[in-house]
């Protein structure tokens, strides 16, 4: 007996370092070696979070309350704890389990089956040892540990891709909001000249100066303006519904904040498409995915062949309570097992298939997950490039339309045009500081969005999990 516990033990230990898991290699990044718009390099980039790259106190107040209230990314953080535990489970499953127990039983014999007097027979027992314990020959308890790891860390990059989508979603609803702000401040005091107009149009009007279309049309622009207020009301009201969502606590309609024409966002550097692959959270996760797919091919493979487990226990056994730990009451069990499988129809066969297929789908969906980011940083670079010319002209355009105004009302109050000329110096002055604060907003934007797409921050401390 000591013979064959011997050699057990010697071919488990030979045995240790058995994988049948395929050597992983990375797939080639399915995208260019540049971006179409010149860029920087991270060799020159500040080493700053979130907490730099937003200079307005009221927006990264409202991301630090996010980032602890928002109940999305809280239950982001409550699956990684889930999986987790999940993968304590299985990685138990490589070690044996050793249990220890105590028992009595108690029989007692009629006089039909003693051909006597009834007997009652007593046993104690008390037992320390391992049940069904697997000796991972053939890695099949590894690789099924190793995927469970790999899933994990999976989870902990998708709370990562969570937390940088919050920290984008609050940025631009926050910015959205200010947007909207200065539209409907804008739109009153528009509502407020064009109110003006009307009663001055009116006054003409009743001295014979002005026909009954210029009142009209004056009376169009305060209607469209009334309009225009009403919409902007509510766009600023479901804007702080938004905002308060998405921080979890309520926001207060009167936080004070920036100009929306302030230098809110800084300009971040974007490196290399190499550089995606360490840094944005959903590539790694899909990679994590692709490299638990690749450990479930080696538990595949691993049910080909025979599965040994081992059931063992010591202890002592004695009629009597007092005589349990008696000289000679010592009693054992050993009792290995194998398993050997011979037919199952096809089924580990399709097993493994299924397995080599998933990592095929996997595979697809990093190269997608690469791809989709190169074109998020590439289109963000792209506005980068022509967001500061648009805004330069559209500030021109405010600056020509204020001029036209300027002049269409002093000659209109001078008696030398109509109103509808001035009407439509108003209307084009509106329409034009209306498009500069959409521009302004939409470049504001399209920073925040590729510093999602570059995958956040600039510390490259990704979370790690030993």
């Amino acid at each position: 007996m000591s013979t064959l516990r011997f050699s057990l033990l010697s071919m488990a230990m030979l045995m240790a370092g058995c994988s049948l898991i395929p050597d992983y290699q990375r797939p080639a990044a399915p995208i260019a070696a540049q971006y179409p718009t010149p860029t920087p390099t991270l060799a020159s980039a500040s080493t700053e979070d979130w907490r730099t790259l937003f200079n307005d106190p009221a927006l990264q107040q409202l991301i630090a309350s996010a980032l602890v209230n928002n109940r999305d990314l809280r239950v982001a953080a409550l699956n990684v704890e889930a999986f987790q535990a999940q993968y304590r489970i299985q990685r138990a499953d490589l070690y044996p389990a050793v249990s220890a127990n105590a028992s009595e039983s108690r029989q007692r014999m009629p006089p039909s089956v003693t051909q006597g007097k009834a007997l009652i027979n007593s046993t104690y027992a008390v037992n320390l040892g391992i049940s069904a314990y697997e000796l991972d020959f053939f890695g099949r308890v590894r690789s099924l540990s190793q995927q469970a790891l790999q899933t994990w860390l999976a989870t902990e990059q998708a709370r990562r891709s969570a937390q940088l989508s919050l920290v984008a979603n609050v940025a631009n609803a926050y910015l959205t909001w200010r947007a909207d702000q200065e539209l409907l401040e804008l739109t009153r005091d528009t509502l407020a000249a064009d109110e003006q107009s009307l009663h001055l149009t009116t006054r003409n009007r009743e001295a014979g100066k002005s026909s009954a279309l210029e009142q009209a049309q004056a009376q169009t622009s305060v209607d469209s303006s009334r309009a225009n207020l009403a919409r902007y009301q509510r766009q600023v009201a479901q804007d702080l519904n938004s905002l308060t969502l998405l921080v979890g606590t309520p926001v207060s309609a009167s936080l004070p904040g920036q100009p929306l024409a302030s230098d809110l966002v800084e300009q971040l550097p974007a490196g290399l498409p190499s550089d995606l692959l360490q840094r944005r959270p959903d590539i790694l996760q899909a990679e994590y995915k692709l490299k638990a797919a690749n450990a479930n091919i080696g538990a595949a493979r691993a049910a080909f062949f025979p599965s040994v487990s081992l059931t063992a226990n010591a202890g002592t056994s004695s009629r009597d309570l007092s005589g349990l730990f008696a000289g000679g009451s010592g009693a054992w069990t050993f009792q290995p097992q194998i398993s050997l499988p011979i037919f199952n129809a096809g089924s580990l066969r399709a097993s493994l298939d299924y397995s080599k297929l998933q990592k095929d789908v996997a595979v697809a969906e990093y190269e997608k997950s690469i791809q989709t980011a190169f074109q998020e940083v590439a289109d963000g670079l792209a506005a980068r490039a022509t967001y500061q010319q648009q805004l330069q002209a559209q500030r021109d355009l405010v600056a020509a339309t204020q001029t036209y105004y300027n002049l269409a009302q002093n000659r209109y109050k001078n008696g030398v045009d109509s109103s509808l000329t001035f009407l439509d110096a108003q209307r084009s002055l509106f329409s034009s500081q209306q498009g500069l604060i959409t521009d302004r907003l939409a470049q504001l934007v399209a920073e925040v969005n590729l510093y999602t797409a570059l995958g956040g921050g600039w510390r490259g401390d990704e979370s790690r999990v030993q």
